[in-house]
């Protein structure tokens, strides 16, 4: 999966967050989108995953034979999660990962169980996710991006309240499932993109 922005741009009302953006995503090069807060890492992130609408500029999403993929479609190839996402609280555990996999399957060999254990949320699998910590329910906000069969993956400063077990968990997770795909994640924190290849700083496209 490559994903191909052409001077993209994005504003609200009058004001440009960013402009003039272009840039090649390929799959095994993982891309950092860095930049002060309120720059627009996480703008610039949904932007580029069709959940927030450009302003200016293209967006083509080329399969691996070079097909261009119909912007009806595109959601089928990438995964997102945000530390601002909503979980459906009111389901266990399973419930979602269930829920979740009749949406978006899971990769090959991978199962809801499976998915509890290496995440380390086995003993919660049947408790209402409202009562998880906030670091539990970001792993699996975690999961539900990294475990899915998508060829892209788009994740916003991806260890937010996790502890230094959870960072780990979170860079294994990366090199296990994640290193042939195509990813972007919108962090400054460096342990979270250590093994990101390329770099966009949000300062260098900002309109003048």
């Amino acid at each position: 999966m490559q994903v191909t922005v052409s001077n993209l741009g994005k504003r609200f009302n009058r004001h440009w967050i960013f402009r003039n953006l272009s840039f090649e995503f390929k799959p095994g090069h993982p891309v950092a989108i860095t930049g002060a807060n309120g720059s627009g890492k996480s703008t610039l992130l949904q932007v580029i995953g069709g959940t927030m609408e450009k302003s200016e500029g293209q967006i083509h999403w080329l399969s691996q034979n070079g097909t261009e993929i119909p912007v009806e479609q595109q959601y089928k190839y990438v995964s997102y999660s945000s530390p601002t996402m909503e979980l459906i609280e009111e389901l266990n555990l399973m419930e979602f990962l269930a829920f979740h996999e009749q949406c978006k399957p899971w990769a090959t060999g991978v199962s809801a169980m499976r998915i509890a254990e290496e995440m380390g949320l086995q003993k919660a699998a049947d408790k209402q996710i409202r009562h998880f910590s906030s670091g539990m329910k970001q792993r699996v906000k975690l999961a539900q991006a990294i475990y899915s069969n998508t060829p892209a993956l788009l994740l916003d400063e991806p260890t937010t309240n996790l502890d230094a077990e959870g960072v780990q968990l979170y860079l294994d997770l990366m090199k296990k499932y994640c290193t042939g795909r195509t990813v972007l994640i919108a962090s400054n924190d460096e342990k979270e993109t250590s093994f990101c290849t390329r770099q966009i700083e949000m300062e260098s496209i900002k309109p003048m």
